[in-house]
């Protein structure tokens, strides 16, 4: 599983290595060794991250992953057993929320019903004493940021979904906090207003250059937001990088499953001719592969193809398999198949339409480019 380095080294901006006492461009956050228990139950364990300033790094995985937990200690709601968090080069795990200098945004808006707008949004500046004066200038700053000028005098109550949520992210932003924390703020709207809102929330945190840390579950969300995903499992750090590392190249089978669906075709290397190795499938077929250092003979090894890398119907050169359909999804512009490969496996096809459709009980050809999958051991770790 993989953990943030132990020694400084070279790696892309967004999650960095830890950089030396002192270094001017120390991180904006940083989690050292961190568990968090209750009791006997461990719900995170050895989480280590460093995130760059400015970057915008989500927190993916399945309900009770610990994405949630890690999120919520960095804000002072959750206590953590050992290990250390730091704001910009600041130890902030011993330190009261309210002196942590944080934004936050909750998944139910978390806005006060008795308080008009500007008032929900100045709260965290009156806190601070700012003049008023200063207050009522953010304050229009910040509405204008979120497209809700001129919504000062209304109630919570007399505006839509989207709207308080803008709200909440108004109040999140308004006093310049060192880092934003979003807890699946977007789950409580619907398909639409989501996607909206994902275009907006970047297009903010963009403009202003804040470090965010953003929880979610949903993996549409993570990936078009972030310029890191944190793959969390169990507790864990599962796999760590960018939208397309992680999901072109899953580091374990949970990674490859979880993000994407993608097809496991489990199987043992018939032959191997250096890096180009021919794969018996369980399913009683072959494919060819070319793997990132020589395979020998015998190994147990697991096929990672995407459903967009598997073409039905496909003139590409490489790998043919058939199969039968077992259902066909219609999506307007593309279409998801289900294919009965034989031995019970069944696989999925996202393609785009370029022709008729193919039907229940159909018999198909499958294919995909030796080069369009990943390798997994027995272990279900990617072989590189």
């Amino acid at each position: 599983m993989a953990t943030d380095q132990q020694t400084p080294r070279p790696t892309s901006a967004g999650v960095s290595a830890r950089p030396a006492l002192g270094d001017p461009d120390r991180p904006a956050v940083e989690f050292r060794d961190i568990q968090i228990a209750y009791g006997k139950f461990v719900a995170v364990r050895d989480f280590s991250l460093s995130i760059a300033k400015g970057s915008f790094v989500t927190l993916l995985g399945p309900s009770g992953c610990g994405k949630t937990t890690i999120l919520r200690s960095i804000a002072g709601l959750v206590d953590i057993s050992s290990g250390q968090i730091s704001i910009g080069g600041r130890r902030v795990d011993d330190v009261p929320i309210y002196k942590r200098n944080i934004g936050l945004v909750f998944q139910s808006y978390a806005l006060f019903p008795h308080k008009t707008v500007f008032d929900n949004v100045a709260f965290g500046l009156k806190y601070r004493n700012v003049p008023k004066a200063d207050i009522a200038r953010k304050v229009g700053q910040a509405l204008a940021m979120v497209r809700l000028p001129g919504s000062e005098k209304k109630l919570p109550s007399q505006l839509s979904g989207g709207q308080q949520q803008r709200i909440a992210l108004a109040r999140a932003i308004v006093f310049e906090p060192e880092v934003l924390l979003l807890d699946e703020p977007l789950s409580a709207l619907d398909a639409n207003m989501r996607e909206e809102m994902r275009v907006e929330i970047k297009k903010i945190q963009k403009a202003t250059g804040i470090t965010a840390l953003f929880v979610t579950h949903d993996q549409e969300e993570a990936l078009s937001m972030s310029d890191r995903i944190v793959v969390m499992n169990a507790g864990s750090m599962e796999q760590i990088g960018t939208p397309q590392e992680v999901y072109e190249t899953p580091a374990t089978a949970f990674v490859a499953d979880f993000l994407g669906k993608a097809n496991m075709l489990p199987g043992t290397v018939a032959t191997a001719d250096g890096v180009r190795a021919k794969v018996a499938l369980a399913a009683g077929q072959s494919v060819e592969v070319v793997s990132p250092r020589p395979l020998s003979q015998g190994t147990a090894v697991t096929v990672v193809v995407r459903p967009q890398k598997l073409f039905v119907g496909s003139a590409t050169a490489g790998n043919r398999l058939s199969g039968r359909v077992v259902s066909t999804s219609y999506l307007g512009g593309s279409a998801i198949y289900e294919i009965d490969l034989g031995d019970k496996t069944i696989v999925r096809a996202n393609n785009a339409i370029a022709g008729p459709l193919a039907h229940e009980g159909e018999t198909v050809e499958l294919g995909f480019d030796p080069r369009g999958c990943v390798l997994l051991d027995g272990k279900g770790l990617r072989i590189a």
